[in-house]
């Protein structure tokens, strides 16, 4: 059950932020903290993964402050965080023996952290009267979150 769970987290972060959740996922499996090595995911903890989609996220952390980047709602940008979450839940699932229950959970939660993610910023956005300070506290969200989906999984 705890597997399904953090899959599901992990899937709201990938809704939140496309490439922080395989940056975490990818630290955690390098770190040995998530047991990948016998697995088609193995490449997730292979030595640069973890700096290359690190180097992604902070990317897209800069990116999403652009007046011009695209709606997380737009078939690209929706398919990207599905596909994120479906890969980082079913690592977690191989992790804990039902890799396509965690890809499931991991759409899932995409879902939930595109869909929900959006409203909740255009909120605070509205709040505020601007969308950075919205956007910069969906970016905290998504960094504290994948860190405590990373932590949940240490041995």
């Amino acid at each position: 059950m705890t597997v399904y769970f953090l899959a599901l987290c992990i899937g709201v972060i990938a809704g939140l932020r496309t490439m922080m959740a395989p940056s975490a996922i990818s630290w955690a499996a390098a770190l040995g903290w998530l047991p990948l090595a016998e697995t088609p995911l193995a490449f997730l903890g292979y030595a640069y993964t973890p700096y290359i989609f690190t180097v992604l996220a902070i990317g897209e952390l800069i990116s999403d402050q652009l007046p011009r980047t695209p709606s997380r709602k737009v078939p690209v940008q929706f398919g990207g965080r599905l596909v994120s979450g479906a890969l980082c839940g079913a690592a977690l699932g191989f992790a804990g023996g039902s890799w396509i229950g965690g890809m499931v959970a991991g759409i899932i939660g995409a879902v939930i952290g595109t869909l929900g993610g959006a409203a909740a910023r255009a909120r605070l956005a509205q709040a505020f009267g601007r969308d950075l300070p919205a956007a910069l506290i969906e970016d905290a969200i998504a960094v504290a979150g994948a860190l405590l989906v990373v932590l949940a999984v240490r041995n």
